[in-house]
Formats: structure tokens, sequence, C-alpha cells
């Protein structure tokens, strides 16, 4: 994990039991506002892309400990 004073708390996905890890992106990619295009996307496929993401650093998972909640974002979104 690492922080900074102001921003998020970022955890590693290894870090991660594959349980919980898996139960955070099924959630992510299933919220309200998510949207995949024309075309639906089976659920397995998004998990599998954005585990991908995960891996590959694109995307991170990030704590927010005044909220107490995790969300999956894309690293260049993140606050500098």
């Amino acid at each position: 994990m690492s922080t900074d004073d102001d921003g998020p708390i970022l955890v590693d996905p290894q870090a991660l039991a594959p349980d919980t890890l898996r139960r955070l992106v099924e959630e992510f990619v299933t919220r309200d506002g998510t949207d995949y295009g024309d075309v639906e996307m089976p659920l397995d496929r998004r998990v599998a892309a954005v585990l991908a993401q995960l891996k590959s650093g694109v995307a991170v998972i990030a704590f927010d400990p005044r909220a107490e909640s995790a969300t999956i974002v894309l690293k260049r979104d993140l606050p500098r």
C-alpha cells in the first residue's frame, strides 16, 4: 500500500485474497453508471478486462479512508 497525506491509499491487488479482489472488481463493473457501449459484455469478460488493467498498472485500487470505501481508477486520473 502507498499513500500521501491528501490522496487515497493505493492498494496492491496482490495484497488482497483472490476472492476479495474478484468481489471488488465485480462490484465495480456492475455499478450503476457503467457504460460498455452498444454491446453488452458478459460479467466474466468485464471482470477479466479490469483484472488485466490492474495487473498491467493501467488501473489501481484506491481506498478513501474518509469514506471508508475502495474503488478502481485509471492511474492517469489520480491526483498528483
